[in-house]
């Protein structure tokens, strides 16, 4: 039988009518099994950092084969955001994240069961935790907000984009003492198990739409029938590339997302510790430095959320862009051998803005793009990875060349300022959503 193919429903079981609200509306507990969701995934990143000396020590393979897997991961990481978003609206919400979470489970699982070549840790870590990593990544978190919520949905925005660093935060700590006292697998293990922990409550808990349950989305003030499934999930999210690819709002909103990984992903969470260990730092020094930034990177989501339902999200993204530029290009006359004031306002400054643009980009997604705006992000999201994967090479072909990374810190901090303009250049004024139906 076609699933693409509908059958009208008798009017006894069509949806079911409005119901009278409960008194704590359906859409939180929705909102805080996704974002368990995302935290519970967003450990998986916490991994490779574990497992990579460990496994290279039991099996002698190189750093590189290894790094193959990570690097697999990462891609698929951003490439699977826009097709996630397409398979919710075709399959539902609650099915992908079902899926997602089996299939990193399984991937972690078969990495400590049948490990014996490098290309079986590129297709069970790079290749099933990546796609599983991916599918409940940014997407989850804007198709939630954008069925169950019309108020309140960038603080939303803000609490579901922290939830991934807020997993690595909560479970690292206890991971490295795992790892470090029953070995690697005891790790992957745990976080597998998480994960199949998780799957149940996303089955009794997480539902695909409002209507559903009889609801008006959260603010909402008329009832909105659930739609029908979209046909071709694939070729949709190709589809609607293509014609935002004709916009220029699409054009901006990538290149300062491209930037925004750039800045974060792939030059702070990647080339800070060694620049720091350039100064004499050692690197457990750096690294308690990095997980400063992690901690306020949960406070400054959640108030970047909460400024997006109460400021345009361009100007906010622009003071994001601005305040990081500035913070980048001074950065190598903060550096030093110990944790100077200077240093320590940077972590922490850095760290409120590190995931503040998300809310914002989202937002502007959805004033954009409307019912596409969910994919849409996912491929702005890619941009974001790509983004940061160049600048991750590049950062460390400069270093090689340059001998130091202070021109890397200036030339990404320029790029910033560069975002800055591009992010008040992005003009609200047309909706363009309707030049994306089909």
């Amino acid at each position: 039988m076609d699933m693409d193919t509908h059958t009208p429903l008798a009017p006894e079981s069509g949806p079911p009518a409005p119901a009278r609200p409960p008194r704590v509306h359906r859409a939180w507990p929705v909102a805080a099994t996704a974002a368990l969701t995302i935290l519970v995934t967003g450990a998986f990143a916490t991994l490779p950092g574990l497992f990579t000396r460990p496994v290279r020590e039991e099996f002698g393979w190189s750093y590189g084969s290894i790094g193959v897997a990570t690097s697999v991961n990462m891609l698929l990481y951003g490439l699977m955001a826009p097709f996630a978003a397409a398979l919710m609206d075709r399959f539902g919400i609650r099915r992908v994240a079902t899926t997602a979470l089996a299939t990193v489970a399984a991937g972690a699982l078969l990495t400590t069961t049948v490990l014996t070549e490098p290309w079986q840790l590129t297709l069970f870590w790079g290749l099933l935790v990546g796609l599983g990593t991916g599918s409940t990544a940014m997407t989850l978190g804007a198709a939630v907000t954008q069925r169950w919520f019309v108020r309140r949905r960038g603080l939303v925005t803000g609490v579901l984009a922290s939830a991934s660093v807020l997993g690595q935060l909560v479970f690292l700590p206890a991971l490295s003492r795992l790892a470090g006292h029953h070995g690697w697998r005891a790790a992957l293990v745990t976080v597998a198990l998480a994960a199949c922990a998780t799957a149940p409550v996303v089955l009794l808990v997480l539902r695909d739409h409002p209507a559903d349950s009889g609801l008006k989305p959260y603010g909402g003030t008329d009832f909105t029938p659930r739609p029908s499934p979209a046909r071709g999930a694939v070729g949709r999210t190709f589809r609607v590339l293509r014609r935002a690819c004709r916009i220029p709002s699409f054009w901006l909103l990538a290149a300062a997302f491209a930037v925004c990984g750039a800045s974060t992903n792939g030059i702070l969470w990647t080339h800070f510790t060694p620049a720091a260990h350039d100064h004499g730092m050692p690197a457990t020094t750096a690294s308690a430095l990095l997980a400063i930034v992690g901690v306020f990177n949960v406070a400054g989501t959640i108030a970047s959320g909460w400024l997006t339902d109460r400021f345009p999200p361009r100007r906010l993204l622009a003071v994001c862009f601005a305040l990081r530029a500035a913070l980048l290009l001074t950065l190598p006359l903060s550096l030093a051998a110990t944790p100077t004031p200077p240093l320590l306002v940077f972590v922490t400054v850095f760290g409120l803005l590190d995931l503040a643009t998300v809310p914002p980009v989202l937002a502007l997604c959805r004033e954009f793009y409307g019912d596409d705006s969910a994919i849409v992000f996912g491929w702005v999201s890619t941009a974001h990875q790509l983004g940061a994967a160049l600048v991750a090479l590049l950062g460390g072909t400069a270093r090689d060349v340059f001998g130091s990374y202070d021109p890397v810190w200036t030339a990404v901090g320029t790029l910033c300022a560069m975002a800055a303009l591009l992010s008040l250049a992005i003009r609200p004024a047309t909706r363009v959503a309707s030049t994306l139906s089909w």
